[in-house]
């Protein structure tokens, strides 16, 4: 059985994937032709449910989706696909001859970005998909980058509380935080995460700083902060995790230091004074700035901040920090 092809196959390198789902065979003929001439791989499925495995299969760069079928209609497709996170992000253009408002809100409500009206012109459809595949595949490149240097990045809309779409170590880190008691993970974003959203987008309209959201647990913590708006109500959040334990370790194992050395420098990354770090470890001041001389001379410098910098560089590195 030859494995169905996606985006990363050579033969879909040239002009991009685009699955047509219509159930009128000269409609199929006409674009496939069109489409095949202008350099694209085309994919064909004839009702509902064939075009829902083909779309998460071959994760097509666009799906031209007939409005009306027998069956499952395009609009059940459209809603569909937008609730699998496998297909989510796909280009959906609807293809209809029923041009009433109530058929063209209905084909945006259900997930669409574009439609076009029958009787089919071809020249029109090419230049939609060119520019709807151009715009899908930056976005996956941006996504591709973001997943291959393991950031945990959401995108979240406000307006209906859907993860738009989100990396494998975002889904990883809303699974262990927030949605324990879920056997799958939720289309929505988590009440907590939301709420802290849209308090920040009020304080950024009011030009107020934004603080991020702090979840502790144990020796854990997890930090959400902005980076983007990547739409009208639609935000792009990055979460972090941070572990004392595991960046105390990761001193000790980057710069030889003893357990109660690494200690005091992770405090000194968080900023605290002697003081506070002899609170922490139980130690009086004097025996933290013992450990401290001992610290400065392994890493070879003389100041707390050369210290720090050095020591949150290493963290970083190692994708602790």
């Amino acid at each position: 059985m030859t494995p169905p092809l996606t985006a990363a196959d050579p033969a879909a390198a040239a002009a991009g994937i685009v699955l047509i789902v219509d159930d009128v065979p000269e409609n199929l003929a006409l674009l496939h032709d069109a489409l095949d001439e202008a350099g694209y791989l085309v994919l064909v499925a004839t009702n509902g449910e064939s075009a829902l495995a083909r779309a998460r299969q071959s994760l097509p760069d666009v799906v031209l989706l007939d409005a009306l079928m027998p069956g499952m209609d395009g609009f059940e497709v459209a809603r569909r696909l937008k609730a699998d996170f496998a297909t989510r992000a796909i280009p959906l253009i609807f293809m209809t001859g029923l041009t009433e408002t109530e058929h063209v809100v209905a084909a945006f409500a259900a997930g669409g970005a574009d439609y076009v009206t029958k009787p089919i012109k071809p020249a029109e459809v090419l230049a939609r998909i060119a520019a709807h595949v151009q715009n899908a595949r930056q976005m996956k490149q941006a996504r591709s980058a973001l997943d291959a240097f393991g950031q945990a990045t959401v995108a979240v809309r406000t307006h209906d509380a859907r993860l738009v779409w989100q990396t494998p170590l975002a889904r990883q880190l809303i699974g262990s935080w927030f949605d324990t008691a879920r056997s799958e993970p939720s289309e929505f974003a988590p009440q907590r995460l939301l709420d802290w959203i849209l308090a920040a987008e009020l304080a950024r309209r009011e030009r107020r700083d934004v603080s991020p959201l702090v979840a502790v647990d144990g020796q854990r913590r997890l930090l959400a902060s902005f980076h983007d708006q990547t739409g009208d109500e639609e935000w792009l959040v990055v979460l972090r995790e941070e572990n004392d334990a595991s960046a105390i370790e990761a001193l000790i194992a980057a710069f030889r230091l003893t357990t109660r050395e690494a200690e005091v420098l992770y405090w000194v990354i968080r900023g605290k004074t002697n003081r506070d770090i002899g609170e922490i470890l139980g130690s009086s001041p004097r025996t933290v700035h013992k450990h401290l001389e001992h610290v400065f001379e392994k890493l070879g410098v003389e100041t707390r901040t050369a210290a720090a910098s050095m020591a949150m560089a290493k963290l970083r590195a190692t994708g602790e920090g």
